[in-house]
């Protein structure tokens, strides 16, 4: 999810030679857009999609996306670094400064709060556009702690839950805050790491 490491982890790979697709190449190929169609096949057609073999940040933490991931592409490993829920909702305040994280309207789908965006905008229910109109970092964060961190707990705890039905070996799960998480990291992947190594990407000032 937003604020667990997601660059870091693509930076990581980056180290190791992997061909690394981050938020730049999502918004270039609108992937979240195509997510929130349910249009999976534009994403995995696209040549970005192909050409490349490590992807973080959006549209891959969306809600339930991990599933199809899984089903279509088996012999894939997947991450999940997860945080303490007051640390992880602090990172989230300080980040945008207590606004709503990036698109407002897929940040309201991803975080259950589709009745707020809509309120935003009464005038125009089910007619807004994704690219027309962004309005971002419109709504406020605040007031809404309890509800983001059932949000964030649940959403880990199913992850884990499908995974241990379906295929235990194909999830990395790890705290962020353990002074391991790299070895672990390497380790699951089968790779080779050198002593020293700490990748920290978007580090907030209060919080990481």
């Amino acid at each position: 999810m937003q604020r667990t490491g997601t660059t870091s982890v693509g930076k990581f790979f980056k180290e190791y030679g992997f061909k690394v697709a981050g938020w730049n190449v999502s918004n270039r190929n609108k992937w979240s857009y195509s997510w929130e169609l349910g249009d999976f096949e534009t994403i995995f057609n696209s040549k970005d999609f192909k050409d490349n073999q490590v992807f973080e940040d959006d549209p891959w933490w969306l809600p339930e996306f991990y599933k199809v991931l899984y089903h279509r592409f088996p012999d894939s490993k997947f991450i999940l670094f997860t945080r303490n829920e007051d640390a992880w909702f602090n990172s989230m305040m300080n980040h945008s400064g207590g606004k709503v994280l990036g698109n407002t309207k897929l940040h309201c789908k991803a975080y259950r709060r589709e009745e707020d965006f809509f309120e935003l905008i009464p005038d125009q229910k089910g007619r807004l556009d994704y690219d027309a109109k962004r309005i971002d970092n419109l709504l406020e964060l605040r007031g809404y702690e309890e509800h983001y961190k059932k949000i964030y707990n649940i959403r880990n705890q199913e992850i884990k839950d499908f995974f241990a039905k379906k295929s235990s070996r194909s999830l990395f799960t790890c705290e962020l805050e353990d002074s391991s998480k790299w070895s672990k990291l390497a380790q699951f992947m089968g790779l080779k790491i050198s002593g020293g190594l700490e990748v920290h990407e978007n580090k907030s000032i209060k919080s990481i």
